[in-house]
């Protein structure tokens, strides 16, 4: 009988003073996926914590700041809701959009809450 391997809790840390928004997000999913990680398991969350450091220092430039729009529908009749990311930074701040960048990059499944439960944004 062999034994089982158990993961180990680990930290990676990304810091993301004049780095785009995208690669620093790809960068956590990455992580937070497993695939790190030598015992990589597709059905269960690894003890894996990752934390963005520098946040406000991220290279936004002014046309994706203007022109990015998150929309969600409400699931009533003209339910459709938009809100740009500036007003978004302005009402909960640049670790919100960072947030919900890593979220889209993780899949939609039940392991997906517990994962971003994993994620820490420092300002």
């Amino acid at each position: 009988m062999t034994p089982t391997k158990e993961a180990v809790a680990t930290t990676y840390t990304i810091d993301a003073t004049d780095r785009t928004l995208g690669r620093v997000a790809s960068e956590a999913a990455h992580a937070l996926l497993g695939k790190r990680s030598a015992l990589v398991a597709k059905n269960r969350t690894h003890p894996i914590t990752v934390v963005i450091e520098n946040a406000k220092k991220l290279h936004l430039p002014a046309r994706r700041v203007a022109g990015k729009v998150y929309t969600h529908y409400t699931g009533y009749p003209g339910g459709l809701r938009s809100v740009g990311m500036a007003e978004v930074i302005e009402k909960k701040g640049i670790e919100e959009v960072v947030r919900k960048t890593v979220d889209g990059m993780i899949p939609r499944n039940r392991l997906r809450t517990p994962r971003m439960k994993n994620l820490v944004i420092n300002p």
